[in-house]
């Protein structure tokens, strides 16, 4: 091949990754009953006006071809309940891109399993890799429902790992920042590590200065979970279950949890969360993926350019607690809007040290329906791209601060900066804040997320 024919094919690549995105904004429209981003009420507005809680119904399979709906029973219905439920989702919201109807193919042909070692007690790691058409290779693991690596072509076609994490199990066992790991039963921080519901005080492990992070001493991201590999819709899946008894980690009731990672035809990483409970409790679900599109070609995610889908953020106290109170972003180093390089205006991030991005934002667009979170791209290096799209109200932009040299996959040091993450979610200690979301979940209810991660390169 000449070098004008490649460069004739690569212009040809670029043209349809465009058109793909653009297919994704046209679809997120439909969904969205037709509206443009100023025909709907910011999301933080409608939490606020709307209280209603949420319906409470069966679960229903996300991964099922479903036509585009507007969401108007969202909010429908019938709980006496002083801090409303919103989580408590009733209709998965349909997935943009993805509502072809997937063909008979078996797709679960394109996931492999492997052994990744022993736990410190001797229980047996299941490594599962996902491939597509396109070449995309992902690897997750049942300990923690963890995204191990995610190899992903830059624009040359060249594959690279655009995670974080590590080669070996010991790793994760011994020193992992949640590298890749669902968070939970609630992820980010509880202040105090201590919360009261319905009459009752439930007193937490305090792992993060006189907080709870992540769920505590041993959370869902150190568990082993059972897993099995299913039909994704539009591509294959890896399905990862796990049983939270009641009062493990001090949190009450018995919590049912599904995780299903999906690696779709359309170059993305869909994550669909499942959880139900016998008695009230509060749940708050995430992936805790470090992110680094340059595949390490770049020590750090600095030059990457970062756009966030939020007017809005939530101001933090000293140790990374809400102060309940609701910021515009605009003026400030928190705006996103306008894409910009994450290292831009980093060390003007108030707070620290070690200074820099970890804070939640108030994702634009209606709740609990699929919407763009946020768009980053390596335009110097890579040449990759990367749409988030979730039904959560938040999501924490953080730019591993705390990283200190850790040595990862394949003897990468992972110094201050080396990966970001967005973690979709609720507003971090909601429970102490009738005015956020609620993350309260009652019997008989069932808490549903999506989140997509869609590539381009």
């Amino acid at each position: 091949m000449s070098r004008f024919q490649f460069r004739g094919l690569l212009q040809a690549r670029r043209w349809l990754a465009g058109a793909t995105l653009a297919g994704v904004a046209v679809c997120a429209a439909v969904i969205g009953g037709g509206c443009s981003h100023s025909d709907q009420p910011a999301s933080w507005e409608f939490w606020r006006k709307n209280p209603q809680p949420a319906t409470a119904t069966p679960s229903h399979d996300h991964l099922a071809a479903t036509a585009p709906t507007t969401n108007t029973t969202a909010f429908a219905a019938s709980r006496p309940d002083a801090n409303p439920s919103p989580i408590a989702a009733a209709e998965p919201t349909p997935v943009p891109v993805y509502t072809n109807t997937p063909d008979k193919k078996d797709r679960t042909m394109n996931v492999h399993e492997s052994n990744f070692g022993l736990t410190k007690d001797g229980k047996q790691v299941v490594l599962f890799t996902l491939s597509n058409k396109h070449g995309l290779v992902a690897k997750v693991m049942n300990y923690g429902a963890t995204l191990v690596q995610f190899n992903v072509p830059d624009r040359y076609g060249k594959l690279g790992d655009i995670v974080l994490g590590f080669d070996t199990l010991a790793d994760y066992e011994a020193k992992s920042p949640f590298f890749g790991a669902t968070t939970g039963r609630v992820a980010n921080r509880i202040a105090g590590g201590s919360f009261d519901l319905d009459g009752a005080t439930y007193d937490l492990e305090i792992n993060n200065g006189p907080n709870t992070l992540h769920g505590g001493k041993i959370g869902f991201d150190k568990k082993i979970w059972e897993a099995k590999v299913t039909h994704g819709h539009d591509g294959s899946a890896v399905e990862f279950h796990y049983v939270s008894p009641d009062m493990e980690e001090n949190f009450p009731g018995n919590l049912d949890v599904t995780v299903t990672y999906t690696l779709t035809e359309h170059n993305a990483l869909r994550i669909d969360y499942k959880a139900t409970t016998d008695k009230a409790t509060i749940v708050n679900l995430t992936n805790h993926t470090y992110w680094n599109l340059s595949a390490m070609k770049s020590p750090t995610i600095l030059d990457e350019v970062m756009y966030i889908n939020a007017d809005q953020y939530t101001p933090v106290d000293e140790t990374s607690i809400p102060t309940g109170r609701i910021h515009t972003v605009a003026k400030t180093v928190f705006d996103f809007n306008v894409p910009t390089r994450i290292g831009e205006r980093i060390k003007r991030v108030p707070g620290g040290p070690p200074v820099g991005y970890d804070h939640n934002y108030v994702i634009n667009g209606p709740p609990r329906e699929l919407k763009l979170c946020a768009r980053v791209s390596d335009p110097d290096t890579s040449g990759r791209s990367m749409e988030v799209w979730t039904t959560e109200p938040g999501v924490q932009f953080y730019t591993g601060n705390y990283l200190d040299g850790v040595i990862g996959h394949r003897g990468h040091v992972y110094n201050q900066y080396a990966g970001f993450c967005l973690e979709t979610q609720h507003f971090p200690d909601s429970i102490h804040h009738p005015e956020f979301p609620s993350t309260v979940l009652r019997p008989g209810q069932t808490y549903t997320q999506t989140t997509i991660y869609k590539l381009s390169y």
